[in-house]
């Protein structure tokens, strides 16, 4: 079988879409502010943590568990200074609890 279409990467694919392009772009500077808090965040709690949404100034952690939401909730202004010293400021960041199914 011959293709009539040329394949293009993912990274191909979305330079050339606009839609797609600002998704990622909206990803990875999520990514960057999570990273950013890494070290402040206590490691055992790090792996219940993801980077969510990042919309109007407003970022959104997405956590598993209540406990570790608790916990993060207090650290909440060390995390929003942090990412102000780093040039990656939010108006605020969300916890949202993940529900498993």
């Amino acid at each position: 079988m011959t293709r009539s279409q040329p394949s293009f990467t993912l990274l191909q694919a979305s330079q050339n879409n606009p839609g797609l392009a600002k998704l990622m772009a909206m990803q990875k500077d999520s990514l960057d502010r999570l990273q950013a808090i890494k070290p402040l965040v206590p490691p055992a709690l790090y792996d219940n943590v993801q980077c969510g949404p990042l919309e109007e100034g407003v970022w959104c952690l997405l956590i598993s568990n209540n406990t570790t939401a608790a916990k993060l909730r207090q650290l909440l202004p060390a995390f929003e200074a942090h990412l102000g010293s780093k040039n990656l400021g939010v108006k605020s960041i969300r916890l949202k609890v993940r529900r498993e199914k």
